[in-house]
């Protein structure tokens, strides 16, 4: 077996290596079927209970009470930027939390389907911070409030809710789902695509407070209409059913490798912790975009002090197998994501390699 890389790509993201095994062990013959999981109907009995142990692995990571439904849906979070608005916006306004490039991309595609407000913007100040809560200016009679809770380009982060005085709260929670306890009697809508924290690309992953659904208006297209979604399980069409899988997989993971929310919480702090004390440590060397006090502790996004020693940092980092470090294509510089399965012996490699570099290099 050839050697396995660390891969600190923002996504799709390095998966738990015991579960890259269990599925590579089920995948020929899934037990009680006599097929791949990739072959069998998604309504069959072994799939069925496939897709309840997902579900009943997120409700017990996260304490959901019987309020809230977890959907699986197609087209990933980008989808769920129109979706949410088709099923909720219903010609009224709405106000969204503009705190980075996915917040933007969110605002854009909802702008399609009624009024969008920005009550607050960060992008004069380059999206380096979040804002506190006295600087929203949310209107009372919006239909909900909407934040993306970690943004992978910029690589800040919510660790707690904003207040919204009591307004429904959307979340595009994509690249921090399952990082951190998270009350979700807090939110009314919250999505996040599978393929950054708990599964493959192919996915993402609904939770919803069951009330909502009364508000989706009649004639939308069934595949985007949350209610045809919440009566038929997520099952309405034939699902990404390895992805289902792979989720599955990895919520049992957190729940009984790790040991919960609270202890991963604490792994990706400390994972997180190291990396930045080594940015802050390097006398400008390195140099993080986030203030500190809003540093995402899964997307770690930093520069070197030019261009050039950018290029051969990242090539020199990939030939020492730490793939994927390349900042977005719209922002350049470097980024690690060090999501839940990243261990910690892969954050110390990357440490190391930095140390190292600008030893050679400075």
């Amino acid at each position: 077996m050839s050697t396995r890389n660390y891969n600190f790509s923002a996504g799709p993201a390095t998966l738990p290596l015991p579960v890259l095994e269990q599925a590579k062990e089920e995948f020929l013959s899934y037990p009680g079927a006599g097929a791949s999981i990739m072959e069998i109907s998604h309504r069959s009995k072994v799939f069925l209970k496939v897709l309840e142990e997902a579900k009943n692995n997120i409700k017990e990571l996260l304490g959901m009470s019987d309020d809230y439904c977890i959907l699986f849906t197609p087209g990933g979070a980008t989808m769920q930027f129109s979706m949410l608005a088709m099923n909720f916006l219903n010609g009224k306004t709405a106000d969204y939390l503009h705190v980075g490039s996915w917040a933007s991309k969110a605002i854009e595609s909802a702008s399609r389907f009624g009024t969008v407000r920005k009550a607050w913007s960060g992008k004069a100040e380059n999206f380096v911070r979040l804002p506190k809560d006295s600087e929203l200016d949310l209107d009372p009679n919006a239909a909900y409030v909407h934040f993306t809770s970690n943004e992978t380009i910029q690589g800040i982060q919510f660790l707690q809710e904003p207040d919204v005085k009591g307004k429904d709260l959307f979340c595009d929670a994509s690249s921090d789902f399952l990082c951190r306890p998270t009350d979700i009697s807090k939110y009314a809508l919250l999505y996040a695509g599978a393929q950054k924290n708990i599964g493959p690309s192919g996915t993402a992953v609904v939770i919803l407070r069951k009330g909502l659904l009364d508000r989706v208006p009649e004639n939308l297209p069934p595949l985007l209409d949350y209610k045809v979604l919440a009566d038929n399980d997520s099952l309405y069409n034939t699902p990404s059913t390895f992805t289902i899988y792979m989720i599955g997989l990895v919520s049992r993971w957190l729940l009984q490798t790790v040991g919960g929310l609270d202890k991963m919480f604490a792994l990706n702090q400390e994972k997180a912790a190291l990396l930045y004390d080594t940015i802050d440590k390097s006398q400008g060397y390195y140099k993080g975009h986030a203030v500190p006090e809003n540093r995402s502790i899964m997307n770690v996004a930093f520069r070197l002090g030019s261009e050039e020693l950018e290029k051969k940092f990242l090539a020199e980092a990939t030939a020492a197998g730490l793939d994927g470090l390349k900042g977005h294509r719209s922002v350049g510089g470097c980024r690690a994501s060090i999501y839940n399965a990243m261990p910690a012996e892969g954050v110390q490699a990357l440490v190391d390699f930095m140390l190292e570099f600008q030893r050679t290099n400075g």
